[in-house]
This record gives C-alpha cells, structure tokens and sequence, in this order.
C-alpha cells in the first residue's frame, strides 16, 4: 500500500506513534510518505520506502496566524495525487482529520479515504473548550474510518461528541526487539558512579504531566536512601522542575537530558519509571518502560490501567499523591533485586499485548477493511 501519514511532529505521544507505525509499515514493504511542516521525532528519513513532504505555510500581515489547516490540504491532495496514495491516516484530530476532510473533497471524484487515530487531547481539549466540538465532531463523523488507542479514550469520544458510528480501539504498541533490557550497563555509571538505583521519567514535560510531582517523588526517595533521577525531554515545565530541583538541593542527584531519541538506550537501564500524570489516554512511556524490563509507578487515570497492571508490573495511585508514589518506589527500590521480578513481568506483559509484531497487522487490516469499504462506496 501507499500510505500517507500526518502527525505532530513534536515530542509527544501521538507524533511518537505515528513515526513509528510509519517506519514498521515501510519495514513490511508499504511505502509511507510523511506530510507535516517538519520532520518528525524519532523519524529516519533515509529509508528507502518512507519519504517526508513538508508543509510550507506563507506568512501574510492579513493573518494574525499562518493558516496551516489550509496548506496541509493543499499538501495533502498534492501528495495523493503524485504518489498514487491509497490512504491517509491522520493522527490527532484538531486540526488533521479537517485537513483531510478537505483534501478528499478537493480530489473528488478520485477516491481518497482518510483515518482518523485519537490519541487524547485533541478529545479532553473539547471538555476544555467546546467551540471546538462541531467541527471535530464533523471530521471523526466524515473520516472513512476512525481508530483510538485504549477504550477509554473511544468510550470518551462516545461521550463527549454522542458520536454514531464505530471506532476500532488498536492500542499503542512497541518494538519488543529494540526494547530490552541493556546487558551492558556500564553507562549507569555516568549517573550513579557507586550503583545507587536510577529513577527514569520520560515526557514532553507539559503541565498534565505533572513534573515537579516527579521531582517531590524522588525527594521522598532521597530522604530514605540513595539514588539518582534522570528526566528524558522537555517542554514548558523544564523551567519548574528545575528550580524545585535547585529548592531542594538535589542537583547532584537529578540529570535532565532533555530531548532524545534512541529512548530504548536510556530506559534499558532503568530500575525505576516514574508517570505521575494527571491523565493519560494510554501511558505509552509506561509501556516502553515495561518492555525494557522496568516497573513503572503510574496514576490510576485515563487509559493506564489498560497498561499497567497495580502491583504486577507496577503501581497505580491516585493523581498528584507523591506521598503514595514515593512509597511503592522505597519499597520497589530497597529489596536487594530492586524489583526485578516485577520488571522481568512488566516485560512479560508489554510483549502478550502490544508489541509491533502484534499491533502492526491491525492497522494493515483495518486500513484494508478501510480501502474496500471506499471501494465499494465509490462504485
């Protein structure tokens, strides 16, 4: 199949998804083309089946913001049309699902279907701010087909925009073979010179993801034994985060390595994950946690539970409950194993449910159904 695939390029979940369903997709033959105004994280380019197209939004005086809804259609039908694409798959709907919405009418009469994945915000926004709701509502009603990453977030959807017709849950997966446990763990060093337990968070450090709650865990760990923290990303709480590390003298202990992309080479030498967030409509750092052998203490919120399971793979507490948090992490990180029985299950967990090998086929199917249900229609 010829796909084509627009997501955020930024560092969040739903780019994350996209880029990597992309990059399995080209690895089993399709041809992918990425159309979005920059490349996106975690995306290698230079393969041979994955092209990237970007979207150029001209800046006019007339327009108090560039009007990229617009230039991603005009993009979008351009690159339907010279690449013969079979499909898009568009991911996060506000504002992808309109974009393509528009692309397919513009192309009319050739058929161009589109699917809308949700991945989370871009449904909670609404509960935020309701002006949102028709247009969104229009674009999930007219896409060809509309899948979402747990069932709490299609139960949601169903809830918020009273939609009527089927949304397939195809959960977030990960490459079970490039997410591992690290037999060579000599990098540790670099962070815990005398092998004291290494705490990990991964995010793109937005206020739902409550930082500085990460930051008041590992205080609480601190207090009661050694260890060292490392937080993989950044965003507009990096600022915070920081100065509460600074409060509480913790900067020998607390290592931001801000924005990288090879995760797997960092979360494999993990003892400890860390995910306090507000809401989550999946978790998916918690997952690539799991297949790397780690326990991850969660908030019991969104679509979470549908990944880690509360005292198996991990701990689940309520929001914003760092003393609860920091308690399950003493206990995990001062038995002599540091919990690597429940990380050996973590990973055990992450490979039953959603691995790529798995997760993959679902979207090569779905995209089928997809295809021969607009076959049918167009004829």
């Amino acid at each position: 199949m010829k796909i084509g695939i627009t997501c955020y390029p930024t560092y969040g979940g739903s780019g994350v998804v996209a880029t990597e369903l992309g990059m399995e997709l080209a690895a089993r033959g399709h041809e992918v083309h990425f159309i979005s105004y920059a490349v996106p994280t975690r995306l290698d380019p230079a393969h041979e089946r994955i092209y990237f197209h970007e979207v150029e939004v001209t800046s006019y005086p007339l327009f108090d913001h560039p009007p990229y809804t617009l230039a991603l259609a005009v993009k979008m039908a351009e690159v339907a049309e010279s690449a013969s694409l079979d499909l898009l798959h568009v991911h996060y709907a506000i504002p992808h699902s309109v974009s393509a919405l528009l692309a397919r009418s513009m192309l009319a009469p050739q058929r161009l279907p589109f699917i809308t994945t949700l991945h989370g915000t871009d449904i909670t926004l609404v509960g935020s701010d309701r002006s949102y709701l028709p247009i969104t509502r229009f674009s999930i009603e007219q896409s060809d087909g509309v899948t979402a990453i747990s069932n709490y977030l299609r139960d949601q959807t169903i809830k918020e925009f009273d939609v009527h017709r089927p949304i397939e849950v195809i959960r977030n997966f990960v490459n079970c073979d490039q997410y591992c446990r690290l037999a060579d763990q000599r990098r540790r060093s670099e962070w815990a010179p005398n092998g004291e337990p290494l705490v990990m968070h991964l995010s793109n450090f937005r206020p739902v993801k409550r930082i500085t709650d990460a930051v008041e865990i590992f205080a609480l760990i601190r207090q009661k034994m050694p260890a060292k923290f490392v937080l993989i990303g950044d965003g507009p709480d990096r600022g915070a985060a920081e100065y509460l590390v600074r409060s509480k003298k913790l900067n020998r202990d607390v290592f931001f390595l801000g924005k990288q992309d090879h995760i797997q080479d960092f979360l494999g030498l993990a003892d400890l994950f860390l995910l306090p967030s507000d809401l989550e409509s999946f978790g998916l750092a918690a997952l690539e946690a799991m297949a790397c052998e780690v326990p991850v203490i969660a908030t019991n919120v969104g679509g979470v539970p549908e990944v880690v399971t509360n005292g198996v793979d991990g701990y689940l507490v309520n929001p914003r409950d760092v003393a609860s948090a920091a308690k399950f992490a003493i206990q995990i990180l001062s038995r002599a194993d540091r919990g690597r029985e429940m990380g050996k299950q973590a990973r055990i967990d992450a490979r039953k449910k959603f691995c790529s090998n798995d997760v993959i086929p679902l979207y090569e199917a779905y995209y089928q159904q997809v295809l021969n249900t607009s076959t049918a229609a167009h004829a």
